[in-house]
């Protein structure tokens, strides 16, 4: 047992926040869409799902000890916000939401997730040379931000290698990096900030 440190409470609150913010609400956001038959939100939190899926990355890397996980823990902190408010066409739609309640849901979560998603990035920056560092994944400040991920592992990879685990994290990181990359340098300057497809 790590002995006690003072912002691990803080970890953990951040990584409960997480589960709330980033998986919880935008999933019943996106059945009341479906439901709603809301193109617009369900085109915005498609593409949430997406960008956010680097939070995932992030679980796995951390659990196979990779500190590169702490990279893109920070860079998904920024990218999450601006793909939600990035697209005009989708802002103009939910602005124009004929259901209030649901305008309202997506707007709210929308400013909420930003505030949290910025903070959690200012408070990160100090923890950036846990990926910079030789030796840094060794140090209990670093180490504090696995026990999460690792809690994670015991509940739904218990009989997985954490080695294995954090493989699967950077071969899906190297898909996700390229996927980026096609959007920024081919789709980007076609589409513009058009969510839809030209």
């Amino acid at each position: 047992m790590q002995e006690n440190i003072w912002f691990r409470p803080l970890v953990w609150m951040d990584y409960r926040l997480a589960v709330l913010f980033t998986v919880i609400i935008p999933l019943i956001l996106l059945v009341w869409a479906f439901v709603g038959k809301s193109e617009a939100v369900q085109r915005l939190m498609i593409i949430y799902w997406r960008v956010a899926s680097l939070l995932a990355i992030t679980i796995y890397l951390l659990i196979g000890g990779w500190s590169i996980g702490f990279i893109t823990a920070f860079a998904s902190r920024l990218l999450i916000p601006a793909s939600l408010w990035f697209w005009q066409d989708i802002n103009e739609e939910i602005n124009d939401l004929p259901e209030q309640k649901l305008r309202l849901g997506v707007s709210s979560w929308r400013w909420a997730i930003t505030v949290y998603s910025l903070l959690g990035a200012i408070a990160q920056i100090p923890f950036l040379r846990c990926a910079f560092s030789a030796g840094a994944m060794d140090e209990q400040f670093c180490q504090v931000w696995q026990e999460p991920p690792f809690l994670f592992k015991a509940y739904f990879h218990a009989n997985t290698r954490a080695g294995f685990l954090g493989f699967i994290g950077l071969m899906a990181l190297v898909f996700y990096v390229a996927y980026f990359g096609y959007f920024l340098f081919f789709r980007l300057g076609k589409q513009g900030r058009t969510a839809i497809e030209q």
